[in-house]
């Protein structure tokens, strides 16, 4: 009497005979799976990583040569480059090199970096 309650709750299980101490799967298996969704995981993820952190380099390079351009017109080259730690907090950082190799900040461009933002100034004439 007391079988069939437990039944009665769970009709899937009217049949089921445990197996016993042998695992459904063996070891070998179970690490194969495993190996392939990792695999998997990782060419479903790489990719999209690798072109995000090209467009931003991309992106942080070209902004930067226009902004060294604009605010430091003397300067030989330009650096742009992801940082962690600097004065302008973590991101994106555009450099001015100087002719004697000093570096000089020119622009925090942000985690994101996006397109040139030049202020609009208007000389009035007199």
């Amino acid at each position: 009497m007391a079988d069939d309650r437990e039944y009665d709750d769970e009709p899937e299980l009217a049949g089921y005979e445990p197996h016993g101490d042998r695992p459904l799967r063996s070891p070998h298996l179970v690490t194969v799976m495993r190996v392939v969704v990792v695999i998997g995981l990782i060419g479903l993820l790489l990719p999209g990583i690798l072109v995000t952190a090209s467009t931003a380099s991309n992106t942080a390079a070209r902004t930067c040569a226009v902004y060294t351009a604009y605010y430091a017109p003397e300067a030989v080259d330009f650096s742009s480059r992801f940082e962690f730690f600097s004065p302008a907090g973590a991101g994106w950082n555009c450099y001015a090199i100087g002719f004697g190799g000093e570096e000089l900040l020119v622009r925090s461009l942000g985690l994101i970096p996006g397109g040139v933002q030049i202020p609009n100034v208007y000389y009035e004439e007199s």
